[in-house]
């Protein structure tokens, strides 16, 4: 009885080893044999693929030209408030003139702020360079308020004149 026993459970192991074997070979993925090898890439698939590359790249470029041609309208808005002029005046300091319902702000702008310098009316803008080559004695005098208005603002000491 006792040998039987023994075969017994040698029997139920043998038989559980073959199914988990058989359960497993069912599941593992199947390998191709060399006759179902992927085709190779030809070369219709690569012209096509370039082809596809180089017509999203010129429809890329073809937008940042129309873009920069015609400029960048935002919706909504833009109207009311038109940037005039801006300068650098300091590594993060600017001046911005801003035209507003007929008037001129000078802004200053600096990191985290924004001071009002100076307002005056709308002026025409030169078109000619040579307009604004030779500074009369009137702009050469609200330069050197203007600057002066942009130190005290921005904290600054006035600098000795030479």
């Amino acid at each position: 009885m006792n040998l039987s026993v023994r075969r017994l459970r040698q029997a139920a192991a043998s038989v559980a080893a073959t199914a988990c074997g058989l359960a497993a070979h069912a599941a593992l993925p199947t390998v191709p044999s060399p006759a179902e090898a992927a085709p190779a890439v030809g070369a219709s698939s690569l012209l096509q693929a370039g082809f596809g590359m180089f017509t999203v790249l010129g429809l890329i470029f073809l937008c940042a030209w129309a873009a920069r041609r015609f400029g960048l309208q935002r919706l909504g808005g833009g109207h009311l408030v038109k940037v005039v002029s801006s300068t650098m005046v300091g590594q993060r300091e600017r001046v911005v003139v801003v035209e507003v319902g007929g008037t001129w702000l000078v802004l200053g702008v600096a990191a985290g702020r924004i001071n009002a310098l100076h307002s005056l009316p709308a002026q025409a803008l030169p078109t000619a360079p040579a307009a604004s080559a030779m500074p009369d004695a009137r702009l050469a005098g609200a330069a050197g308020l203007f600057a002066q208005k942009l130190r005290d603002s921005l904290g600054l000491a006035q600098r000795p004149h030479p």
